[in-house]
């Protein structure tokens, strides 16, 4: 089952950005324009997580996080709270009243995505587990160890996110654009051929474990047109 998290933002540019991204990293989306909306939305569809704006029409989102906090169906979900107030001040209160994370506006994508991964992985460990497995890989994101065939594969920090996600959804195709956005964050610009150096970087450090077996089985594979895929090598025959 695809994790929901709920989106509250009255501005329609930032509500775009947040969908986008989450979307990206395989979230299901919902999307509220105030408050009221909100509280209405997380009442009807129980989402694992919401994202909430601190300066909206109808109902603030701290009278959001406070209205959530105070019923006993709502009072553990996860909230974040987002907010063009930086000051410390603000932020006390965001959390005082019970938001679980506070973000300031401007913010990375990628930032938002970690934060949102870190907060799931508090709340419902069953939704974010830390060890993925594929074929002979394994890859522990709470020590990063990662495996094959039981050998110790060193990895730098990008190889590794790629890695992950590629892990995340075994089979899928990834785009080098889609790949760029959830490594390198949305809006940063990079070309796309770096993509591909970076996958055969993965590619090297993953195989060399096997070299005394003979020949690596690749377990990436390009997609002419489209991008890259985790593939069992037994899938292909």
């Amino acid at each position: 089952m695809a994790i929901r998290i709920l989106v509250a933002d009255d501005e329609p540019n930032q509500l775009e950005l947040l969908t986008y991204n989450l979307v990206q990293a395989d979230y299901e989306v919902l999307r509220a324009e105030d408050g009221q909306q909100a509280i209405e939305m997380i009442e009807e569809h129980r989402p694992d997580l919401a994202i909430i704006d601190w300066m909206m029409p109808q109902m603030s989102g701290i009278d959001v996080c406070r209205t959530l906090r105070a019923r006993t169906e709502t009072k553990h979900l996860p909230i974040i709270i987002l907010s063009a107030r930086g000051e410390e001040g603000d932020r006390t209160l965001g959390l005082d009243i019970g938001a679980d994370d506070y973000i300031s506006k401007p913010f990375s994508p990628r930032e938002m995505i970690s934060r949102v991964r870190a907060l799931l992985r508090r709340a419902h460990p069953a939704l974010a587990d830390d060890i993925l497995e594929f074929h002979d890989l394994r890859f522990n994101q709470s020590t990063m160890e990662i495996s094959r065939a039981g050998h110790l594969v060193s990895l730098g920090p990008k190889e590794s996110r790629l890695l992950a996600i590629l892990m995340e959804r075994p089979g899928r195709v990834f785009s080098r654009a889609q790949l760029l956005d959830l490594v390198w964050g949305h809006g940063v610009f990079v070309e796309e051929r770096t993509v591909d150096v970076h996958i055969s970087r993965l590619r090297k450090a993953l195989n060399s474990p096997m070299s005394d077996a003979g020949k690596a089985a690749n377990l990436i594979h390009s997609v002419r047109g489209s991008g890259y895929a985790l593939r069992n090598p037994a899938d292909l025959h």
